[in-house]
């Protein structure tokens, strides 16, 4: 198949990490973002091809991972009220909150419905107009312009039993707010191919720059990733830090023109919890006022909502590369993929799941 094959050729791969070996004279630690490159490189038995003195640690790039708490226990109040809709796509449904999830929510009686695309919530509200439909609006600046684009097309249709549940949150902010971190061993980023195709990556140069750190916008492919460590290992052996593109056949540096005005005109950015990590000052977005009346939050009171992570799960300390999943104490015990203690555990673009299906 055209652009999947290539990318996969085994002989290609071989030469990028004959380069990679015969580039790498010292030790470096190289973070790959997104969850989807994290499965990847676990999938295709890539930490093992490389050298031992290329570590690479996996970052907090998958938006069920870093959803907090607080926000499914937000999710599960909504859901359980007799008059509610909840849709939500399907990895949601599993991730833990406090004391239960959106399943259990389900199984005991409530509509949770799993959807593909906001468009089959306004569909939903649309049908069901007795009802209060929620879409549960998570993801990167990847996913946030379709959730804008539905809260414009629910205006524009008056339909008024349509909201969703705000969770989206922003990369650049969070490769800044690890780069800050006094801990923080990371030399080099492999960041998001996908968030950037939307984004461009104007907004990495002044981060490459202020914290000496190459980043290379990286694809999903094995020949991807190798590509991006190859790129990323050059700028740290000749002491460059620039921002590179190796994903050039999708990323441009002005990313999606259109879907960036959608979003600015949808969405304010505010400071936002990320699940084991924190607030990361400006790192989400929320409904502008003018769309307040389709915000979940304001509209079934639950902005008061707040917990705290389990102390056993150290899902903060693999999301910011600090740890591997196997040095959790959980790991494969009492934290399995149908038994999670963390969203990592649950999210198909978890680093804990990616560990339990392919790490040997």
């Amino acid at each position: 198949m055209k652009y999947l094959d290539e990318y996969r050729d085994a002989k290609v791969a071989q030469v990028l990490i004959q380069k990679i070996k015969s580039t790498a004279k010292r030790p470096w630690v190289i973070m790959e973002i997104c969850g989807g490159q994290t499965h990847t490189i676990l999938k295709y038995g890539i930490e093992e091809l490389l050298p031992t003195n290329i570590t690479l640690v996996h970052g907090p790039g998958c938006p069920v991972c870093v959803t907090p708490l607080e926000m499914i226990d937000k999710a599960i109040a909504i859901a359980s009220l007799k008059d509610v809709i909840f849709t939500s796509y399907g990895d949601m449904l599993r991730v833990p909150g406090s004391k239960s999830d959106l399943l259990n929510v389900k199984a005991n009686g409530g509509d949770v419905r799993m959807v593909y695309s906001p468009l089959d919530a306004l569909k939903i509200a649309e049908t069901n107009p007795e009802n209060k439909v929620v879409f549960f609006s998570v993801g990167f600046e990847t996913t946030a312009p379709p959730n804008a684009m539905a809260v414009v097309e629910a205006q524009r249709r008056k339909l008024n039993n349509f909201s969703i549940l705000c969770a989206h949150v922003l990369v650049p902010p969070a490769i800044e707010a690890l780069l800050s971190s006094k801990a923080s061993r990371i030399q080099a980023f492999l960041a998001a191919g996908h968030v950037c195709t939307v984004m461009g990556y104007s907004e990495y140069l002044p981060i490459s720059k202020k914290y000496n750190t190459p980043i290379v916008v990286t694809g999903f492919e094995p020949v991807d990733i190798l590509q991006g460590i190859l790129m990323a290992v050059q700028q740290l052996e000749e002491s460059r830090c620039e921002v590179e593109n190796q994903y050039s056949r999708s990323v441009r540096l002005e990313g999606n023109p259109i879907a960036k005005k959608l979003l600015a005109e949808t969405f304010d950015i505010v400071d936002r919890k990320w699940r084991g990590i924190g607030t990361i000052p400006q790192s989400g977005y929320r409904l502008k006022e003018k769309y307040s009346s389709f915000d979940a939050e304001k509209i079934f009171n639950v902005e008061y909502i707040t917990k705290e992570e389990s102390p056993l799960c150290i899902a903060g300390e693999v999301l910011q590369g600090l740890k591997k999943p196997t040095e959790c104490s959980a790991f494969g015990t009492l934290c399995k993929p149908e038994s999670p203690l963390g969203a990592p555990m649950v999210s198909t673009e978890g680093a804990c799941a990616a560990y339990f299906h392919y790490h040997k």
